[in-house]
């Protein structure tokens, strides 16, 4: 028991023994039959007790009498029916041993709340209330309630390091309308016996006996409720028992660890005076924080050494991971934010989020403390445990950057007591073990069958022998060929056909496909063989079929089944008659490019060494599609027009160059119009440079839908843009300039919000105008300047007639 709560209840004592011997000093007794009765049915009504839910206390209704004593009877008689019905309420059938400082207590504190309310009903009928019996008498039971009531809610606080408003609210002020229904039944009585005579109070029995019964069912109730919450959270805590054992069968060097850090973290969270909310979560996320190493592979968690780079990739996932698995779980209490934050660090150089300082949840920065200072003290597969003291030396070292400095210092100031605490509480001997090394002799095989390999017959050990020497030097030779080969070429298809040809030497197939990975699907670049039509169709999502289910996984397949290939489509029209299939994910410097899988009409066709050959070559192969793949988009963006996304002039020429070449072999035609904006250099000058490019971007997209699906539209550069139109006829071009025309005034104002683009446009034809490409643009930029000297000679005789009419006017 703690200082204050000794203090308080020696004060408690000492008020109370004083009030009892005024009492007793001043004892008179007018009526003793009277005062005899009164005490009798007193006595029998507090035997009427019921248990008080969440403490071991006891209610009775004697409360009734004393209310009825306060009106009738002087202080010193209502004194002593007051205690003598405390005593018979503690002692008749009580529980347990006796303990005297409560009884003294009790009757102290009975004394002090009895006379407390004597006094306020006297004041107020003397003074405020002289005609208001039921008003004095619902006064004095209020006054009587709080002072019974507080001093016992206050012991209870100060013993078990609760707020003295949660405890009296949840053990006590759900009674307080029991005591206004017994100060009416008190005036009641009193109003009889001033009528009738005070014999007849004996008629009070039966509603007491019911005001007992109210509350002995009503706090049955609350006990169920309560057992019901308690078996709840009996189960919640033996999920989160079940799930951590979960994680120990992941990894069962952290049983211990998991246990030693729950100790640590809820003695900590408690000397920070956490919400009970925050203790629940500190709690199970002890218990919980490493679950997301379950996505984390096994010879990485158990690896004894140092992770690699890519390995410690793989390992920071497990709070992103727990987290999302514990959001399923629904906490009443804020688990998950702790466990996702459980790896940050206080200078915001931790994981996943980079959190920093107070952003950190109060939960995890204690878990990380805790859970940094037993890993350094518990053996791990890469060290030695060390020393708890030397443990807490180099977690201080870190306080302030890692951790939180407050913290730290807690910890170290209890460590110590944490540690004894730990060992007393734990228990080898009732640690489950999951049955992990069990070998189960029913179950002969799955139900598709094992894994197969191919056979291979050794008829003669001497034949067999040389064939192998002579197998290796021609696979060492092709592997060889192959690997220069695939560095030779930047073309995807060069490279990828190449592949295929020399690969066949090595691992016979009767069907390749060699996919590439592109916006989250497998997209076959390079298909040959049987069913090459059905390969060639697919578009399989990462996770989907054979060979996505490998670049998913990252994982090979031998002698998988070809027919789950198309099987993401639902569509049984789509299947595959081969019966074998060799799949390996193909991983390049940022990741999976694609997948390589082949194919056999045979069953279980693939031998080891055929998976052996791919897996040696997978990486060159991966690189060279990641270098193709990237020359490929380079010689893209350099075709295209990096504003307008359209062709840019490089592009146009080869195309143009290929459009003649075409038109003389087939004796056709076909038109080129250059298009340029008229003052485009004042639309920059004016609106500014971006608005200039918004209103290149507008004008060359609607062009191009203006256009026929087979007319090629490039920009020429700056603000001239050229359409390559195949066998267009002179006399159909007018209202293609026209169009142009539109769109170009419509975009303009649509940009700048008035009529300031003009366009002019010229237009070649081969082979009237020009017989290569050099001499069709050149004819063609002629005539659409001749347009726009015409646009501007307009344009100044427009601005003399302005001036002349405004020198008239």
């Amino acid at each position: 028991m703690s200082t204050k709560a000794k203090l308080f209840i020696g004060v408690v004592l000492v008020a109370g023994a004083t009030i009892l011997g005024m009492g007793a000093a001043h004892w008179n007794c007018a009526d003793p039959f009277h005062f005899g009765a009164y005490l009798a049915i007193a006595l029998v009504a507090s035997v009427l007790k019921v248990s008080l839910p969440g403490i071991t206390g006891t209610m009775s209704v004697n409360f009734l009498f004393i209310l009825i004593g306060i009106v009738e009877l002087s202080l010193p008689e209502t004194l002593l029916l007051g205690s003598a019905a405390a005593l018979v309420q503690y002692f008749w059938n009580a529980k347990g041993q006796t303990k005297w400082v409560q009884v003294l207590f009790n009757l102290c504190n009975m004394a002090l709340a009895v006379s407390a309310a004597f006094w306020v009903y006297h004041a107020s009928i003397q003074h405020l209330l002289k005609n208001y019996l039921l008003l004095a008498l619902t006064a004095a039971a209020g006054v009587y309630f709080v002072a019974n009531t507080v001093p016992i809610a206050t012991v209870i606080s100060l013993t078990e390091s609760k707020t003295v408003r949660k405890v009296w609210s949840e053990c006590y002020f759900w009674s307080f309308p029991y005591y206004l229904l017994g100060a009416t039944l008190a005036a009641f009585i009193s109003w009889v016996n001033v009528t009738v005579g005070w014999q007849s109070s004996l008629l009070v029995l039966p509603p007491v006996y019911l005001i007992y019964r109210s509350y002995h069912l009503y706090l049955g109730k609350l006990e169920n409720e309560k057992e019901h919450v308690e078996q709840i959270a009996g189960l919640h805590l033996r999920t989160i028992e079940a799930l951590a054992l979960a994680i120990e069968a992941k990894d069962h060097t952290t049983h211990d660890h998991l246990q030693r850090v729950r100790i640590y973290a809820t003695e900590l969270a408690g000397k920070l005076d956490l919400s009970a909310d925050n203790l629940q979560a500190v709690h199970a996320a002890a218990l919980l924080h490493d679950i997301g190493k379950l996505a984390v592979p096994e010879h990485i968690i158990s690896k004894p050494g140092r992770l690699s780079p890519e390995e410690f990739e793989k390992m920071k996932i497990h709070p992103l991971v727990g987290a999302e698995i514990l959001e399923r779980v629904q906490f009443p209490y804020p688990v998950v934010p702790i466990v996702q934050a459980h790896h940050e660090k206080w200078d915001g150089s931790g994981y996943p989020y980079g959190l920093k300082g107070e952003q950190i949840p109060i939960g995890a920065r204690i878990l990380a403390a805790v859970d940094c200072l037993d890993a350094l003290a518990s053996d791990r597969q890469y060290r030695r445990a060390l020393p708890l003291d030397e443990a807490m030396e180099r977690l201080q070292a870190e306080s302030g950057t890692a951790f939180d400095p407050t913290i730290v210092q807690i910890l170290k100031n209890h460590y110590k007591d944490w540690e004894k605490l730990a060992r007393k509480n734990s228990r080898p001997h009732e640690r489950m073990k999951l049955s992990t090394n069990v070998r189960v002799e029913r179950g002969a095989a799955p139900a598709t069958g094992f894994e197969q390999t191919a056979a291979t017959v050794l008829i003669n050990r001497e034949e067999s022998f040389l064939s192998s020497i002579a197998g290796a030097r021609q696979e060492a030779q092709t592997l060889f060929e192959l690997s220069q080969d695939l560095g030779n070429s930047l073309s995807l298809d060069d490279t990828l056909s190449v592949l295929a040809a020399r690969l066949k030497r090595l691992v016979p197939y009767d069907s390749i496909a060699i996919y590439v990975r592109r916006e989250g699907k497998l997209i076959p670049e390079h298909v040959s063989g049987d069913n090459f039509r059905l390969f060639g169709s697919l578009q399989i999502p990462l996770g989907e079929g054979l060979s996505g289910w490998v670049a998913d996984n990252r994982k090979p397949i031998i002698n998988g089944n070809p027919s789950v290939e198309p099987g993401y489509l639902n569509d049984p029209s789509k299947f595959s008659t081969l019966r074998s299939a060799l799949a390996v994910p193909l991983e390049g410097l940022s990741g999976v490019v694609g997948g390589l899988t082949l194919y056999r009409s045979d069953k279980d066709a693939f031998t080891k060494d055929h998976l052996r050959v791919l897996l040696a070559i997978s990486s060159k192969v991966a690189m060279s599609i990641e270098n193709a793949v990237k020359y490929q988009q380079a010689e893209s963006s350099a075709t295209l027009d990096y504003l307008t996304q359209l062709p840019n002039a490089r592009s146009l020429f080869l195309h143009l160059d290929h459009e003649v070449s075409r038109c003389k072999r087939t004796d056709s035609s076909v038109a080129v119009m250059v298009c340029d904006l008229d003052g485009f250099k004042q639309i920059n000058d004016r609106f500014g440079h971006l608005e200039g490019n918004r209103l290149l971007h507008l004008f060359a997209q609607r062009l191009k839908e203006t256009c026929r699906e087979y007319d090629y539209v490039a920009r020429m550069g700056g603000d001239e843009f050229v359409i390559v139109a195949p066998g267009l006829k002179p006399d159909n071009a007018l209202p293609k300039v026209e169009v142009a025309i539109e769109i170009a005034t419509r975009s303009g104002r649509e940009v700048c919000g008035e009529d300031v683009i003009p366009l002019s446009a010229g237009l070649a034809v081969y082979p009237d105008d020009g017989e290569d490409p050099e001499e069709l643009l050149a004819e063609a930029d002629r005539r659409m300047y001749v347009m726009k000297q015409q646009h501007h000679r307009q344009k100044d005789l427009e601005a003399a007639d302005k001036a002349r009419a405004a020198g008239t006017v």
